[in-house]
């Protein structure tokens, strides 16, 4: 079916119905997204103060049939939040409704709308003494609906899932503006097909989120945070097993650092005071969310000494306060600010089983080579299985020189993360960068599937099109 843009004359229909308040001049961040892939198209942007203005949003644009994108904090990396090319779409921004509805201690329960920002439902959780465990380096400007939208990952997956793990239930305006009102606070709920987890991860495609029911969690009484230096990412893999004999769920990240993105902190943010002061070639963060009884100190202590004699580390800092607590973070939380400072050629979010983890690095490196004198900073969430394998240009050199081989290096990288049975996209989503890559690699008769539930959804196809399943 043909879209038609979103144009003066499709503005003072919403104007008719609902004010001339709802309505917003775009500016340029509606229009961007941070790796600068890809330039929306400026149309119409509306600003809803409830899920009733967005029904009425989306009913209109149905009825239009206009393009409609919805938008939470702009941080996707995939290119999700822009329509780069066809008509001018209608831009949905969820960032008036960011109140917390509810929280119920109880029950462990807050109920949030779907542009309240990340940071604010964790102060909220936080402040009924509870905890809410989705962290992400943008979490002081997404919005939880994104969050949701995009299945987001991020540090504590490990212990706590993704972000479908942490929802309950959901309000949801569908592509015909019917409301799904599915906020339900029931754990158990065995009454057919699962609508939330259908929503979640859809990337806006079958309906806009606009509020959330989330669980929460009891807030640890100490947590414990080292930095171990391992021999390689086989040591880190056994180290993780070891941690979680000695310290059970209580472990919640385990990042694996490799040197080469402690090398380019020296290189480009070298104010980030590091852990060692000769960056190891690798490196495990661990932080262990413990109960009243537990002493950090001596629990990290004795993971240290029952790695060290197994031969897993070598050395190791044990945060003592929470100021070095901090420092070892920010370390941590400084290396994706550090790659883009540099430009990547080619960055890959991927996953795969974690028992392949160092197999995949291996050939990854021969892989890369192959293309070119790059350098490859793999750092993530090994806990998940989720690295972060990004490829630079050598030192001194710029990544505009490499422009035209980022097709070959990122085809090279995803065919043998295909050969390794993992995914293409680990946590950032499909969006509009992907399309091509879930084409080539999915499951046939999942896209099939996935092809026939949009069109039962959205059968004009005006949600966000072009994200996730490409026109």
């Amino acid at each position: 079916m043909t879209l038609n843009p979103a144009d003066d004359r499709f503005a003072k229909t919403i104007s008719a119905q609902l004010g001339d308040d709802v309505l917003r001049p775009i500016a340029e961040r509606y229009l961007e997204e941070p790796r600068q892939r890809f330039v929306g198209q400026p149309g119409v942007l509306a600003l809803p103060r409830d899920a009733e203005e967005v029904s009425a949003l989306v009913r209109m644009a149905a009825e239009a049939c206009v393009p409609v994108v919805p938008y939470g904090g702009g941080t996707g990396l995939v290119g999700g939040q822009v329509v780069p090319d066809g008509p001018a779409p209608l831009i949905i921004s969820l960032e008036r409704m960011a109140a917390i509805r509810a929280v119920y201690p109880t029950e462990n329960i807050l109920v949030a709308e779907a542009g309240a920002i990340l940071a604010d439902v964790q102060a909220a959780a936080e402040g009924a003494g509870r905890l809410f465990p989705l962290s992400l380096a943008a979490q002081g400007s997404c919005r939880i609906g994104g969050n949701l939208a995009t299945n987001a990952g991020g540090v504590n997956v490990l212990r706590y899932g993704n972000a479908r793990d942490l929802c309950l239930g959901l309000e949801v305006v569908l592509p015909d503006g019917k409301i799904w009102h599915g906020l339900s606070r029931l754990r158990k709920d065995n009454t057919g097909y699962d609508l939330r987890n259908l929503m979640i991860g859809s990337e806006g495609t079958l309906g806009i989120i606009t509020a959330a029911a989330l669980k929460l969690f009891p807030r640890p009484k100490s947590v414990g945070t080292a930095m171990f230096q391992v021999a390689s990412p086989e040591a880190a893999i056994d180290l993780l097993s070891l941690a979680r004999d000695q310290a059970g769920e209580a472990v919640s990240a385990f990042e694996l650092i490799h040197g080469q993105g402690l090398q380019f902190l020296t290189e480009v943010l070298p104010e980030v005071r590091q852990s060692f002061p000769n960056p190891p070639k690798w490196s495990v963060l661990i932080e262990l969310g413990l109960s009243e009884r537990q002493d950090p100190s001596d629990m990290m202590g004795a993971i240290y000494v029952a790695a060290e004699e197994r031969g897993l580390v070598s050395d190791a800092i044990i945060a003592q306060s929470e100021a070095q607590r901090s420092e070892l973070w920010t370390v941590r939380e400084n290396i994706p600010e550090a790659n883009r400072l540099i430009g990547s050629v080619s960055s890959h979010d991927i996953s795969v089983p974690i028992s392949r983890i160092p197999e995949f690095i291996r050939r990854g490196t021969d892989v890369v080579a192959a293309q070119g004198p790059f350098r490859v900073n793999c750092f993530g969430h090994l806990g998940d299985g989720n690295l972060h394998y990004n490829v630079f240009p050598p030192k001194g050199r710029d990544k505009a020189e490499f422009v035209g081989q980022r097709g070959a290096v990122k085809r090279a990288v995803h065919d043998l993360v295909h050969e390794f049975g993992g995914s293409v996209s680990a946590e950032h989503g499909v969006g509009r960068l992907k399309t091509g890559d879930i084409e080539r690699y999915g499951d046939p008769v999942r896209l099939q599937a996935m092809r026939a539930i949009k069109a039962a959804l959205d059968p004009q196809g005006i949600m966000n099109p072009g994200a996730v399943l490409a026109r």
